[in-house]
């Protein structure tokens, strides 16, 4: 769908509630890239999706070519695949996209060929961490995707509603700084997760200067983006909360304007971070989605669910130049901001979108990205940008065409899959997230000590971020 009119822009202003769920290190592809394949990647609201064929392959390291697969949900360890941690930083993904970790030539297309050699060495990173591996793993596997059979709560959404195929990562590169983008419109130069807060303006503090409410919600622990940035961090407690109270929210139709959800960040979580539980992550969407819809707000609603990152995992479309650098911040490794990252899957959800809709903006315009989250509360509630970057973005209030509320239900019926226990040897392991979470509480009082000595297991950490 690419028309942005005026008209369809303005039924924005029917949205009180904005809700963003943002899970973890999932490509579209991988996701959802077999979505409308047997439909000629046509959804039945007419709009072409740039899914797969099921033809596209990548070669493996002796270059023979491995074609992208169906990923069965009867098969062994089927919600724990790709099966390792891929590659994720801005070195992987440039072996990912360009089968180089060299800084590609400004504007260069990427051939999207190197993720089963890169998965590879990642597959033999991990078991030199003593990072837990699915047993039989291989480079291969790191072109399976998931299906409506594997993953039916996210595919209803999708069908059900709209779909982004052409939503990218803000940065080719890791969680921190593309949930920076998310929050802040910039990760003020950083490309990896060594840095863990930053000093920009973020839209919480921006939606407090301007009166606009808003609430972050933790699953199971206080959230971590509180954690990031100052204007979060200075906030009163009533804007922060836990999954439990965004339901009562929802319930009791006291949503804030804006609404930003975390998923539990350990290894038996349900982030969806690569190689957790997927099926606890279905479970989630239909719990955020339960909540959402059952509640008074919903005809005033727009949910928004997105991943923060690819995570190394295979997707085939190029990822666009042309973005916006934020700000004057250098950027790390040489990295310009002027590119993309990876598509992440995306979708959008509220009772004035058509059915079946494939949301993206047109080809002359500034490709959807994390910033169009910030874009789209700015228009709403008439906020200056906060960055140049953010200012760029286009906002997605064009998807929401119906002038009244669809009375409907995609989702009845939709039950998430049955979650297999998580191994325990992957239970034992704390998650990257939750060691981030654990050292920012460890100096959140100031102290310059860290996170103590002998934490090494998933409940040493879930006990001290507790404690704190």
């Amino acid at each position: 769908m690419n028309p942005r009119s005026g008209s369809a822009a303005a039924v924005l202003g029917n949205i009180d509630h904005i809700v963003t769920l943002m899970l973890e290190n999932r490509s579209l592809d991988h996701m959802l890239g077999f979505l409308y394949t047997d439909e000629g990647n046509v959804s039945p609201a007419g709009h072409p999706f740039a899914g797969l064929t099921g033809k596209e392959t990548c070669p493996d390291g002796s270059g023979k070519s491995v074609g992208v697969y169906k990923i069965d949900s009867s098969a062994p360890n089927a919600y724990f695949m790709p099966g390792a941690d891929p590659g994720e930083g801005y070195a992987a993904t440039n072996n990912q996209l360009y089968g180089s970790t060299a800084v590609p030539a400004k504007g260069a297309v990427a051939p999207m060929t190197g993720f089963v050699t890169d998965y590879e060495s990642a597959i033999a990173a991990n078991k030199s961490k003593n990072w837990y591996v699915v047993p039989g793993t291989t480079p291969q596997m790191i072109m399976g995707c998931y299906t409506d059979q594997t993953l039916p709560v996210l595919h209803a959404l999708a069908k059900g509603y709209a779909v982004c195929d052409h939503w990218f990562g803000s940065a080719p590169t890791m969680t921190m700084p593309n949930r920076a983008f998310a929050c802040a419109g910039t990760s003020q130069g950083h490309m990896d997760d060594m840095t863990k807060t930053y000093t920009a303006p973020s839209i919480f503090g921006l939606m407090s200067k301007h009166n606009v409410p808003w609430r972050i919600y933790g699953y199971n622990h206080p959230p971590l983006t509180k954690l990031d940035f100052p204007d979060a961090s200075a906030a009163d407690a009533s804007h922060f909360g836990l999954f439990t109270d965004f339901q009562s929210d929802c319930a009791s139709g006291n949503l804030p304007g804006y609404a930003f959800l975390e998923p539990s960040w350990n290894s038996t979580g349900n982030s969806q971070h690569p190689n957790y539980n997927v099926a606890l992550g279905e479970q989630l969407l239909l719990d955020v989605y339960h909540a959402v819809s059952s509640g008074p707000a919903w005809n005033k609603t727009l949910l928004i669910i997105t991943f923060d990152e690819h995570g190394g995992c295979y997707d085939h479309v190029s990822p666009p130049w042309g973005a916006t650098p934020p700000d004057n911040s250098v950027g790390e490794f040489g990295f310009g901001f002027d590119r993309f990252g990876p598509r992440v899957p995306t979708l959008l959800v509220s009772p004035l979108i058509i059915a079946g809709t494939v949301f993206r903006v047109p080809d002359s315009a500034t490709p959807l990205d994390h910033t169009s989250i910030l874009a789209t509360i700015e228009k709403r509630w008439q906020l200056p940008a906060l960055t140049k970057r953010d200012a760029a973005a286009e906002d997605v209030g064009a998807v929401l065409t119906l002038g009244q509320p669809r009375s409907d239900n995609p989702l009845q019926g939709i039950n998430a899959p049955a979650a297999p226990p998580t191994p325990s040897a992957l239970a034992a392991q704390p998650s990257h997230l939750q060691q981030v979470q654990a050292d920012l509480l460890a100096h959140s009082d100031g102290s310059v000590g860290g996170v103590p000595g002998g934490l090494t297991t998933n409940a040493d950490f879930e006990h001290f971020i507790s404690q704190r």
